[in-house]
């Protein structure tokens, strides 16, 4: 495999004399494109529990641990608050979490999850199993892929001046 710049998918195919699909070789949309395929094996699934994906795993989250504040969610789920606390409300209004204030700072909005939060999770944990199952990957390498995946999660940081 060579680097040469004509190899680039994003190179101008008149200058190579080839073809070449810009999109061929793009790691940012083979990422965005298996984001896509999961997205939609999920939907029909969590449509009929009533959640989305991402409600899915804020409730996820609280399941693992409750009383999180809004903070401390949109950290673990790279949201910001304007995005977050929509989904908050709308999971408060189908009964599936509480919001309160924290009783030590009042500026602090803790969630936690009620008994129909908890029965949905567990429904949508299923969901998550039966497609799993459906991978065709071996465990090694699922474990090496979410690894990876987690790797590209992370921000690039911008290059320090000495």
């Amino acid at each position: 495999m060579s680097n040469t710049v004509a190899d680039s998918p994003l190179a101008d195919p008149k200058d190579s004399g080839t073809d070449i699909d810009p999109l061929a070789g793009m790691l940012c949309f083979s990422v965005y494109t298996a984001g896509l395929a999961f997205n939609r094996a999920y939907k029909p699934k969590l449509d009929a529990l009533g959640i989305t994906y991402l409600q899915y795993m804020a409730l996820l989250l609280l399941r693992h641990r409750s009383a999180q504040s809004i903070k401390e969610l949109g950290e673990r789920l790279s949201l910001d608050s304007n995005t977050l606390t929509p989904l908050i409300k709308r999971l408060e209004a189908a009964g599936f979490v509480k919001r309160r204030r924290d009783s030590e700072d009042e500026r602090i909005v803790r969630v936690d999850l009620t008994p129909a939060g908890e029965k949905v999770v567990e429904e949508a944990i299923c969901v998550s199993k039966e497609l799993g199952g459906k991978l065709k990957i071996t465990p090694e390498h699922f474990k090496a892929l979410q690894n990876l995946m987690e790797q590209l999660g992370h921000p690039i940081e911008p290059p320090r001046n000495l």
